[in-house]
């Protein structure tokens, strides 16, 4: 058997396919082990299917991994590309330290919670009660430079290609550019090779093979704010079908195994052989 899915809507009508719930994965444990492919397991099968039956689980770890946590997919983002994200503190939430980003960070900042999807767990902060609003709602202080932005980008990326790219413009009700949040989706206005060369960059480094990266321009400068490993489809083309099959295209051609291809002799080492210094 060569897959076992675990959410059906996004693996529908993939051929020879076991579908189970989540759940049943203590009840099949010798189908999954089998298995060539793990398809869509929650985040809290990761650690037992990937360390205990040694199995392969499409997205990638890394998908997972960095996109169950903003505050190291922020880290991530600042080891990789610096100058791509946002300037960010994160601290744990003491009073000191709450002191020190109210008299560090300009007026006004963004605070997140470190997670949350679908513009939720985001403040614009602009007053004092917005802080302490939001210092009694979380363990970690995670905060990030405001940009002067009424739009963003999504960058979509299945697999190792870019599946769609198109400009999330800002919702009526505040800040919010997410869909879920009454933004509005621009399939017109060309996106910038710059914001899509960083989602490609960011996707390979980091070993993300599933994943809408969310991503703003300030002049011709792309920043990173995240990436969501499960992204909805209003804004692609072809929707849950074309990403079904761009899906099953991937997974065909990662099963695919290559031939190594060993040179027919051994190769002659580039430094020359060093001469016996004469006896004394």
């Amino acid at each position: 058997m060569p897959w076992v899915s675990f959410d059906v809507l996004r693996t529908l009508g993939f051929s020879d396919t076991l579908y189970l719930t989540p759940d049943q994965v203590f009840q099949h444990k010798e189908e999954i082990r089998a298995a060539e492919w793990l398809l869509f397991p929650e985040y809290w099968q990761l650690n037992s299917l990937v360390y205990g039956l040694n199995s392969r689980v499409f997205p990638s770890e890394a998908s997972y991994r960095l996109g169950h946590n903003k505050i190291e997919m922020t880290r991530a983002f600042q080891l990789v590309a610096p100058t791509h994200t946002p300037y960010t503190m994160i601290l744990a939430n003491t009073d000191y330290n709450a002191e020190k980003v109210w008299e560090e960070m300009p007026l006004p900042f963004i605070a997140k919670l470190p997670k949350a999807s679908q513009g939720n767990g985001v403040w614009k902060i602009e007053t004092p009660q917005d802080w302490r609003d939001y210092l009694a709602r979380t363990e970690v202080i995670y905060v990030q430079e405001y940009l002067e932005i009424d739009r963003d980008i999504r960058v979509v990326i299945v697999g190792d290609q870019l599946v769609a790219s198109y400009w999330r413009l800002q919702a009526e009700r505040g800040f919010y550019n997410n869909v879920s949040k009454g933004g509005t989706v621009d399939h017109e206005s060309p996106v910038p090779q710059a914001a899509l060369d960083l989602a490609m960059n960011l996707a390979h480094t980091l070993g993300v093979n599933h994943a809408g990266f969310d991503i703003a321009m300030v002049g011709e400068h792309p920043y990173v704010f995240e990436f969501n490993r499960l992204f909805g489809n209003q804004g692609i083309p072809g929707g849950d079908v074309r990403l079904r099959e761009i899906i099953e295209e991937y997974l065909i051609r990662c099963s695919i195994p290559t031939i190594p291809r060993f040179p027919s002799k051994p190769s002659t080492p580039n430094t020359p052989r060093r001469k016996r210094r004469p006896a004394a």
